[in-house]
């Protein structure tokens, strides 16, 4: 019982662990958060720091996400009605975490995304792979990983739905997907001015 009721606080301060500012002062003397768009995640890691770096922290934050809900999906069962709740309350700590990370004061983090996508490649590896699916094709329509990550975000609760038929996890990737709409609003006035960054020029 103690693990059960601990998973949510261990997905949480493994969700804070911010690897784009880990591995950046490890390999490089950069300040992250002091240059390009001075977000911690992969995107602007890969920017600033080069493609290595910024893999590597797309792998930290999916894993600190995909990680506490793989134990909690074998601790839970996973069918069952109470087994989602405690499923979708560890991804959302977990999510959480890397929102509003407790070793950056909850502020500074990062936009969600891998870490989400790490959550939901768990939970419902179809609707992780219909996500990911729209979000490479926006990225080759438009070169913008803004819209890329709202795209997938977007047809995330949707892809959940219909691979799961759980009103559960559905109502989970819906709360997840208002966050990251809501971590991506300076993207979103940036793409309405038309200055939002390409990912190759």
């Amino acid at each position: 019982m103690i693990k059960v009721f601990m998973l949510p606080v261990f997905a949480y301060l493994l969700g804070s662990i911010p690897w784009g500012i880990v591995l950046t002062r490890l390999f490089t003397s950069v300040d992250i958060q002091s240059e390009g768009s001075g977000n911690i995640g992969a995107t602007n890691v890969a920017r600033i720091a080069g493609s290595t770096l910024g893999i590597l922290t797309l792998i930290g934050d999916m894993l600190k996400g995909g990680i506490p809900v793989w134990i909690a999906v074998v601790l839970a069962t996973p069918n069952s009605f109470w087994g989602e709740i405690y499923i979708s309350l560890v991804a959302l700590a977990a999510f959480s975490g890397h929102l509003y990370p407790v070793y950056m004061r909850f502020k500074k983090g990062g936009k969600g995304v891998a870490t989400a996508a790490g959550c939901f490649a768990v939970i419902s590896p179809v609707s992780f792979m219909v996500a990911i699916l729209v979000f490479i094709m926006f990225v080759c329509w438009l070169n913008i990983v803004a819209v890329a990550s709202l795209a997938a975000a977007a047809v995330l609760p949707v892809a959940v739905w219909k691979a799961t038929g759980s009103g559960v996890l559905t109502g989970c990737a819906v709360v997840t997907a208002i966050l990251i709409y809501f971590r991506h609003t300076d993207n979103i006035k940036r793409l309405l001015k038309g200055t939002e960054p390409v990912i190759w020029k």
